[in-house]
């Protein structure tokens, strides 16, 4: 069993830090001889000198500053853990599982996550990022909380929250980028189109396929966007990953005389909507855009 208590790092570390006995005391609502006893009898269960009193200056020693340094951690610790106690407690889940399309837009997902992370610091996120039918038959196996997807599995109930617009797009020294006026697919067809796999195991779907002769399959949109940026071939992408390489010149969005710019429109669907707990919900309504309640 440990010699010595988180209380007495605490004392310590407040004496440190405030910079004496009377202003630790003051600090942490301990009277003065209460702080030199928790400090003085650390020293002697650990047999080390921590503090030098410098006048009315209270110093670490150097075996001081390795030890308090390493009691930070322990502290911190505690802490989380006392509040992980407390929000498990309160009814907030340890961990939420949530699939998101590769086509959700990223900075969406991401300010999503940095406010979830404000509000529920002590529930980890499980992020599964899905293509096409992937997110679905995550939901259908209980894998996940939450899964934003293009595709509602008949049973569930399916929240409209983001209308993502895909645009055919070659790189700017690809030879269809030279080309005047709509493009017929005809001629689309005799170049190298990049598409997404599927992520799902079982029940796949195709998705975005212009009909070209030579295709090539990858499994994420970064990787796409790579290869049409070397000008290997053309896509359609979304516009949220390429606005700003269109805008520099570096992409060039194409025109077609049929199958242009399209939309799809992703849904936000809970595994268990009327039991899911506070973090699922609030994690839910950061990704459709809206405020969460309070925090539980």
């Amino acid at each position: 069993m440990p010699k010595s208590t988180l209380e007495q790092w605490r004392m310590l570390k407040a004496v440190v830090e405030e910079g004496g006995f009377a202003q630790a005391a003051a600090a942490v609502h301990k009277s003065q001889s209460t702080i030199h006893h928790a400090v003085h009898k650390l020293e002697g269960l650990l047999g080390v000198k921590l503090l030098e009193v410098e006048g009315r200056k209270a110093r670490l020693t150097p075996a001081g500053e390795t030890l308090l340094e390493r009691s930070r951690h322990l502290l911190n610790q505690a802490r989380q853990l006392e509040e992980l106690a407390s929000s498990l407690a309160a009814g907030v889940e340890p961990v939420v599982h949530v699939a998101v399309d590769v086509i959700f837009p990223c900075q969406t997902l991401y300010n999503a996550l940095s406010r979830f992370s404000d509000l529920y610091p002590q529930t980890r996120v499980e992020l599964y990022e899905v293509v096409l039918s992937g997110g679905e038959e995550m939901l259908k196996a209980g894998a996940v909380d939450v899964v934003v997807s293009p595709f509602v599995p008949t049973g569930y109930m399916g929240r409209p929250i983001v209308d993502v617009e895909f645009v055919p797009v070659v790189a700017a020294t690809h030879p269809l980028a030279q080309q005047e006026g709509p493009i017929p697919l005809t001629e689309l067809a005799r170049h190298r189109q990049v598409v997404i796999r599927d992520s799902a195991l079982n029940q796949k779907r195709d998705s975005g396929w212009l009909g070209a002769e030579q295709r090539w399959t990858v499994t994420h949109m970064a990787t796409s966007l790579y290869i049409v940026k070397q000008g290997l071939a053309f896509a359609r992408l979304p516009r949220s990953w390429i606005q700003d390489d269109l805008d520099r010149g570096e992409l060039v969005a194409l025109e077609l005389t049929e199958g242009g710019v399209s939309r799809i429109t992703l849904y936000l669907v809970h595994a268990h909507h009327d039991t899911a707990g506070p973090a699922t919900r609030a994690l839910s309504d950061l990704l459709a855009g809206q405020a969460p309640g309070p925090a539980a």
